[in-house]
């Protein structure tokens, strides 16, 4: 085997049961790293329109009190 090989996955002479785990483990933690980057996104999205409600009601009352 060469030595450049990535350790953390499994020899050619693992046994399949071994190799289709990790590549189920692999497909999974991808999955999970994209629900991930898309609830962070969502939160971003709420953060600004949080934001923009919070200026336009600061406004209104700056507004109010003028």
């Amino acid at each position: 085997m060469s030595s450049s090989k990535d350790p953390s996955l499994p020899s050619a002479d693992a046994a399949p049961d071994e190799a289709a785990e990790a590549q189920k483990l692999h497909e999974l933690l991808m999955q999970f790293s994209r629900e991930e980057d898309a609830k962070v996104a969502e939160r971003e999205a709420a953060i600004a329109k949080n934001r923009a409600r919070a200026l336009q009601l600061l406004a209104v009352l700056e507004k109010s009190q003028a």
